[in-house]
């Protein structure tokens, strides 16, 4: 029991890791759009800072508030496929028995022994049983989805922090070359730790992410050239 305590504790920790790389890589690159876009169509550095600052604070929130619902929404309907199993158990605990019993032997074991299994789970921790065997829940314990929200807040102001102090701190010649470099930076190591946290291929998942980034750069620099021509 301990265990499983402490696997569902660290797979919350990680989730909001996940949620935290996510965001970082939102606030990277929402922030250069809007940066290469305005920096095209105006040489004003408090302009481009301004828009800059601004589509951060507007991604941080929206990454936190689009967490918070999310998380609570599956915290809600986890809560309630715990109140409604609270109910079948009262009402319905030969069907409940039934489950579980079914559930073990589809997986090979006799239907005498998962008989004996399933009633001894039953007489033990009932409503932990089932909430595990029906919907994979971990009675007591939610993700908090205050613990998301921040998460992503504070991941995304941090992540578009880079390429805006880039643009806004460096001048002339250096401006633009600064800021790709924070970009492609930024978007690399965000790919790595994605890679790392969910065991995927690091150089794939860094590769991608810095081509994803370049062509957010190019797409949006295209775009500022485009609009300033009217």
């Amino acid at each position: 029991m301990e265990k499983k305590k402490q696997t569902a504790t660290m797979d919350e920790r990680l989730n909001t890791l996940r949620a935290g790389v996510l965001g970082s890589n939102d606030g990277i690159l929402t922030v250069v759009g809007v940066l290469f876009s305005v920096a095209v169509a105006t040489p004003n550095i408090f302009t481009i800072f301004i828009a800059g600052l601004s589509d951060l604070l507007a991604c941080a929130f929206s990454m936190a508030s689009g967490e918070y619902a999310s998380v609570s929404s599956q915290r809600d309907a986890e809560s309630s496929s715990v109140e409604k199993e609270r109910y079948l158990l009262k009402n319905d605990l030969a069907g409940e028995k039934k489950i579980v019993q079914e559930f073990y032997m589809s997986r090979g074991i006799t239907e005498e022994t998962a008989k004996e299994i399933a009633d001894e789970l039953i007489a033990k921790k009932p409503l932990e049983t089932m909430v595990s065997i029906k919907y994979n829940i971990e009675l007591n314990h939610y993700m908090n989805p205050w613990s998301a929200a921040f998460s992503s807040l504070f991941s995304a102001a941090l992540g578009g922090l880079f390429p805006l102090l880039a643009m806004s701190l460096t001048s002339g010649i250096y401006r633009w070359p600064a800021t790709i470099l924070a970009v492609i930076v930024s978007v690399g190591l965000t790919g790595f730790m994605s890679a790392k946290l969910g065991d995927g291929k690091v150089k794939v998942a860094v590769i991608r992410n810095i081509i994803i980034g370049i062509l957010t750069m190019i797409i949006h620099y295209a775009m500022g050239k485009l609009m300033n021509e009217f």
